[in-house]
């Protein structure tokens, strides 16, 4: 599917991508076999000047404007290289949470900078993974051949900075950005190495025509969703069930967790089903369970097995 994969990670000026900027922007090319084929890339940008940046960000990066603004290249520039090395044909650009961190920032400064936010995501073979669902995948079906971190609470730590230490991966100091891409680098290799068949399913989930596939609402065959959106106690996955499209945007299915009672959805009126999802678990009585429901995108290369290939 891809002749070469773009590891990449962003530091930045703050959480909302619509609001702040990229600090530093570093990346590294490897072939199908996860092993260098360019020289890494590690910029950092210059500040807006009309924007302050988050001091906590600051803290975490350890990046000041000071530094940015001294050693970094304009954003446009910046931009423009970055467009130029996802762009390539048959780039898969993939990251760790980056497709609900890093990749909006992206989207947000490609278009900021005139080129088109979306294209390097699909034209000319091109995709994007993120390997954060991976992991938990990994975990959850295949453990074995990664050290995995525990958490004081006992659950299994997923952040990239206790897994790669775990590991000894890690190269350099954590939220430092070419630090992060040789540590999910390294991960990415013990994946590859101790789960080939497993990390090969899991690319395919990168195709949204596959992925949708395994989401038929006519059919209605269950599968097994892993997501960070399921407890650590269930190894964030759940079985479940399709059962509609959603009546605008075509990439998003409806599932209903089956951990729940079904009865809920036959019983309950289309108002009171809609109170007891769209609402925070806290704001609802003692007494009364929140139905599960979620939207499953399969445009975001979700963690997805289907129910025939599970076995004990």
């Amino acid at each position: 599917m891809s002749d070469s994969f773009l590891f990449y990670d962003l530091e930045t000026f703050g959480a909302d991508p619509r609001r702040t900027r990229i600090a530093q922007f570093a990346a590294i090319r490897t072939d199908a076999a996860l092993q260098e084929i360019d020289a890494p890339i590690d910029l950092f940008v210059q500040p807006a000047d009309d924007l302050l940046p988050s001091p906590v960000a600051t803290l975490i990066t350890g990046i000041t404007p000071q530094q940015a603004r001294a050693v970094g290249v304009p954003e446009a520039d910046a931009f423009a290289r970055i467009h130029e090395e996802m762009a390539r044909p048959k780039t898969c650009t993939l990251g760790y949470n980056s497709l609900r961190f890093d990749d909006e920032f992206v989207r947000f400064g490609l278009y900021r900078n005139f080129h088109d936010p979306y294209e390097r995501e699909w034209r000319s073979g091109n995709s994007r993974w993120d390997l954060l669902d991976v992991m938990r995948l990994w975990h959850a079906l295949r453990p074995d051949g990664l050290v995995w971190p525990v958490r004081e609470d006992g659950a299994t730590s997923f952040k990239l900075e206790h897994l790669a230490a775990a590991n000894e991966v890690r190269t350099g100091d954590a939220h430092e950005a070419l630090s992060d891409v040789r540590a999910l680098i390294g991960l990415a290799r013990l994946f590859r190495s101790a789960q080939p068949r497993l990390w090969d399913y899991a690319a395919r989930l990168r195709d949204k025509r596959h992925a949708a596939s395994l989401l038929d609402t006519i059919a209605m065959m269950p599968v097994l969703h892993v997501s960070q959106r399921y407890p650590a106690a269930r190894l964030c996955a759940a079985p479940v069930l399709p059962i509609t499209r959603h009546p605008r945007i075509d990439s998003r299915v409806v599932v209903f967790d089956l951990d729940g009672d079904p009865d809920w959805l036959l019983d309950l009126d289309a108002d009171t089903i809609a109170s007891r999802v769209f609402v925070r678990r806290e704001d609802l009585p003692e007494d009364v369970a929140r139905i599960p429901l979620k939207e499953v995108h399969s445009n975001r290369c979700p963690a997805l097995v289907a129910w025939s290939h599970l076995r004990a």
